[in-house]
């Protein structure tokens, strides 16, 4: 993720997104200053905060677990998950293992409230539009709730959490795009992405119909809950 030598563009990226901390204090043996330096160049797509955006053309990447962050962004490295634009930042020469290891922490810790904030008389215009600016709420997508509700919690709670929050290497589904993850689900499918540890064209999403995929999409829009 980090770009070659160090541009203007560079310069402005972390002047933005080291104006404001995260939500949650970082670790106290993080190197804030690096982490942020090294997230830098990612935030021109995924927000300073890493909130993603376009809609889910760039996911959310806050709050995911470290060691999560950390697999992916080997697997991009490694060219194991094919993504030509992340390609670049992930070459070794330009982000080495104890840099993925960094950023990774430091994405982890961030908190994307999912509620508008409640702001003092004495809140000044920039404290507020910041505030908001880290408000991260995906809209409610179409859906039977209940059977989505069913169909996650027999076949996906396992591994990514019973509040889709995730466990270990899973990642966390709730407070994710809808698109973006309805175009993973398309590639497990066609089997341009492995899903876990399984073959290519085995698991639990092969077993599943397009309405019970559509019903838990919209149960994880339903259950996103205030940090």
């Amino acid at each position: 993720m980090r770009q070659l030598g160090r541009s203007s563009t560079l310069a402005c990226l972390l002047l933005a997104t080291s104006a404001v901390l995260p939500a949650r204090a970082l670790d106290s043996e993080l190197d804030s200053d690096k982490a942020r330096e090294i997230y830098g160049p990612c935030a021109a797509c995924h927000g300073e905060f890493g909130a993603g955006g376009k809609k889910g053309e760039y996911p959310r990447i806050a709050g995911q677990s470290a060691k999560y962050l950390e697999q992916q962004l080997k697997a991009f490295q490694n060219q194991v998950r094919v993504n030509l634009p992340m390609y670049p930042y992930t070459k070794e020469r330009e982000l080495p293992d104890e840099d993925m290891k960094l950023v990774s922490a430091y994405l982890a810790q961030i908190v994307l409230p999912t509620r508008q904030p409640v702001f003092k008389d004495s809140d000044d215009a920039l404290t507020r539009l910041l505030a908001m600016e880290k408000v991260m709420i995906v809209p409610r997508a179409e859906g039977d709730v209940d059977n989505g509700r069913a169909v996650y919690q027999k076949n996906c709670a396992a591994c990514h959490g019973k509040a889709g929050k995730g466990r270990g290497m899973f990642p966390m589904l709730v407070g994710q795009y809808t698109s973006y993850l309805k175009k993973q689900i398309d590639a497990y499918l066609r089997a341009d992405r492995p899903h876990d540890e399984e073959g290519a064209r085995d698991g639990v999403l092969y077993t599943l119909k397009g309405g019970d995929i559509q019903d838990a999409l919209a149960y994880l829009t339903a259950i996103q809950e205030a940090e």
